[in-house]
């Protein structure tokens, strides 16, 4: 005995929507509410609802392959949470509208990096490029793309990516101002921060708003020593003495991500400290390492999967004519700063 597959009008019933707005948000399609979409999206999961790509890729001869480019080193660096989670967002909405994705990793150092992206289009027949930081904000390599005609979506773009082709992300220099202002409500005056990489203009843009809460209290580069590091784990640990041995004795420390952050943590146990009565520490991503170290971490949360599932629903938009805005939109998604156990008022 054989089940009926679920059909387009299944998923109407159940989200309480018309067939159209299903349509429309299988096709990421504008004009769609968050919670309607969020409600579409929710029973095409618990249907178990799939769009047939054979059928699909037959009507319209495109090959319905998208690529998700990543600038991370396989071979050098484990899959971080942010990626992993890009690429899970990413995978589900296109399960829900009828795509592939091919997840390519083409490390920044690479001298022929822009090459390789572009030979996606040529070689794998891809139709959309999607593009994570640094690369997404790679102007020349978004240019190259689009005159191929090649549609192209960036995620997080920190400057002059945004506004090229569309994009998601949060507001990063609100997130990293946010955070600041919450550590010095508690009575912070003496900041260390660990950025991210070289390039990565989202995660500068964290520190910038850093800078600017700290600017507001009339403090300055007196107050802080700002040190880079490479997102992982490691480079936490390994950065972390330098910051609790500086002459200015930040009570508070600041992380571009979580991985650095749990490093700093566990650096911090390793000498003794008590969190957060000792040294306050911070993340940013809401990663679930963030709930999995003791003390928990306070961080700022940014929807990772839904970032990658936008992407693609933008994407998919271009590629189907359901959007044919002549200017490249922006979706900004909402942050929020989480309050865990790794913040306190610093005893002076």
């Amino acid at each position: 005995m054989t089940t009926k597959r679920p059909t387009i009008d299944d998923v109407a019933r159940l989200s309480g929507v018309a067939r159209v707005t299903v349509s429309r948000v299988l096709n990421g399609g504008p004009n769609v509410r968050d919670e309607v979409r969020a409600r579409v999206m929710q029973a095409v999961e618990t249907l178990d609802y799939k769009v047939n790509p054979q059928a699909r890729s037959l009507a319209g001869g495109a090959s319905r392959l998208l690529a998700f480019v990543f600038a991370s080193d396989p071979e050098n660096e484990p899959n971080s949470y942010y990626e992993s989670a890009l690429e899970l967002g990413a995978l589900r909405a296109c399960l829900a509208l009828g795509y592939q994705v091919l997840v390519q990793n083409v490390p920044q150092q690479t001298p022929d990096n822009q090459k390789r992206i572009l030979d996606l289009i040529t070689t794998q027949r891809c139709e959309g490029l999607i593009l994570s930081p640094p690369y997404s904000d790679d102007v020349a390599l978004i240019e190259a793309a689009l005159a191929q005609g090649c549609k192209v979506v960036t995620v997080s773009p920190g400057g002059p990516g945004r506004g090229k082709a569309d994009g998601v992300g949060v507001d990063d220099e609100a997130g990293g101002y946010d955070m600041t202002r919450e550590l010095l409500r508690l009575g912070h005056r003496r900041f260390g921060f660990i950025a991210g990489l070289e390039g990565h203009l989202s995660a500068d843009r964290r520190l910038k708003g850093f800078r600017r809460a700290l600017a507001e209290q009339g403090l300055g580069e007196g107050d802080c020593v700002v040190l880079r590091g490479d997102f992982t784990f490691r480079s936490g640990t390994r950065l972390a003495p330098e910051l609790l041995d500086h002459p200015l004795k930040p009570t508070a420390l600041v992380c571009a991500n979580d991985d650095m952050a749990a490093g700093v943590l566990s650096a911090a146990h390793g000498r003794g400290l008590s969190i957060p009565q000792d040294l306050s520490i911070t993340g940013f991503d809401d990663a679930p390492v963030a709930g999995i170290v003791w003390p928990p971490l306070t961080t700022v949360h940014q929807p990772v999967k839904v970032l990658g599932q936008r992407a693609v629903e933008l994407l998919v938009a271009r590629l189907t004519g359901a959007n044919v805005s002549q200017a490249a939109i922006f979706d900004e998604l909402e942050h929020a700063v989480v309050t865990r156990q790794t913040t306190a008022a610093p005893h002076l």
